[in-house]
Order: C-alpha cells, then sequence, then structure tokens
C-alpha cells in the first residue's frame, strides 16, 4: 500500500511569535526519516501538526493513501504516538491501559495478543500490575505499545529514547526496523544515539 505524508509550508506561532516557519517536505512509505534539532526548536511542536494535535497556523499536512487523501478522522485511525506528554493512566494495570488505547482507537484485541506485546517488552509478569508502580522506563515501553496496538501505517516518535536503558533502546530499534518495512516512521529527536535511525528530513533551529 503506498502511503504518504506532504508538509506544504507549515508554519506555527504562539502569542504572534514563530515557532515554525514555511516547514515543507514528502516523505513515503517505507522509510524512517528524522527531525533534528535542539530543545526548544520546535520538533514536538511539529510532531503534534503532523500528527494532527495541533492545527498550523499556516500551510496544511496532507495525508495520501493511494492517491486519495485522507480526512482529518481517518488519519488519526493511520497514526500511532509516542511522546513525553500523552500519558498513561497511572491506577489502571498495564494490560487496561492496553485495552483502554484500543478501544479508543476502535479496535478489538484479545487479551492473549496484548499479552504477547507485553512480552516484546518484558512486561508480561507485570501486566495486571497498576503503571503507578512502574519505573519511568517501564512506563516509556508501555507508551510505545499504546501507540502500536492498532497496528499504524503511521508511527510518530518524540525522542522515543527518553528514560531507557540500552535494552529499552534496542527494543526501540527493533520496532523502528519492523515498522519501517511497511510504514512510515518519523523520530523527533537530538540524542546521538538515536540519529542513525533515518534519513534527516528537516533540521530545526539550524
Amino acid at each position: 500500500m503506498n502511503w504518504q505524508i506532504e508538509l506544504r509550508r507549515v508554519g506555527k506561532e504562539y502569542n504572534e511569535r514563530p515557532v515554525l516557519q514555511d516547514i515543507s517536505a514528502s516523505v513515503t512509505a517505507p522509510g524512517v526519516w528524522t527531525i533534528l534539532g535542539p530543545n526548544g526548536s520546535g520538533k514536538s511542536t511539529l510532531l503534534k501538526i503532523i500528527a494532527g494535535l495541533l492545527t498550523p497556523t499556516e500551510g496544511e499536512v496532507v495525508y495520501l493513501h493511494n492517491g486519495e487523501r485522507l480526512n482529518a478522522q481517518q488519519r488519526r485511525q493511520v497514526v500511532g504516538m509516542v511522546a513525553p506528554d500523552i500519558a498513561l493512566y497511572r491506577p489502571l494495570t498495564a494490560i487496561e491501559n492496553l485495552r483502554f488505547f484500543a478501544r479508543a482507537r476502535g479496535v478489538r484485541v484479545q487479551d492473549g495478543d496484548l499479552l504477547s506485546l507485553l512480552e516484546q517488552v518484558h512486561l508480561r509478569s507485570r501486566a495486571h500490575d497498576p503503571v503507578a508502580t512502574f519505573s519511568t522506563g517501564m512506563v516509556q515501553r508501555l507508551k510505545v505499545l499504546t501507540a502500536l496496538v492498532h497496528r499504524p501505517p503511521v508511527l510518530l516518535l518524540d525522542e522515543p529514547g527518553s528514560n531507557l536503558d540500552e535494552a529499552g533502546m534496542e527494543f526501540i530499534r527493533h520496532t523502528v526496523r519492523v515498522q519501517a518495512e511497511h510504514g512510515i516512521v518519523i523520530v523527533a529527536t537530538n540524542d546521538t544515539r538515536e540519529l542513525d535511525y533515518g534519513e534527516p528530513l528537516i533540521q530545526l533551529g539550524a
């Protein structure tokens, strides 16, 4: 299937202060692309605009599937995102969080499949423990699973290695490799461990 994302002269202002200006780019599946820049350069803002969580002040982001433009509702169904400010529900268990995010996407998933996902990030033994008892690294790994539970063709990662040790980083690398075989991955980062994930797409703050 042919997936394409086009950024058409995207700009964003906050209180008349420009954060992003005249950003244009085009990516197609399969592949991995990176948005690079120091803290405060607008990486997270741009990724949220690509995800449809923020509306640009200028320009637009267009999703195309086999040449057909997706509407806003369709776009939400094809995107998975991991970001520092996307929160899990701490009183719920790991598997309850996955069930919730699956239902929010309108996806029916068996508990056996969810347990298999948790096994991939070495959290199966903690499936029925509240997320409030998890370390920051465990929370980050679970966040990745919530973004993948509906098997999206587009995966957006905002500094995905935050709070992860080397084993956690290897899981992220594996996830990126697998996702890139059939879909689009865009990684926003200034972490040197993540610079080799894919081709540079946009350099902010240069």
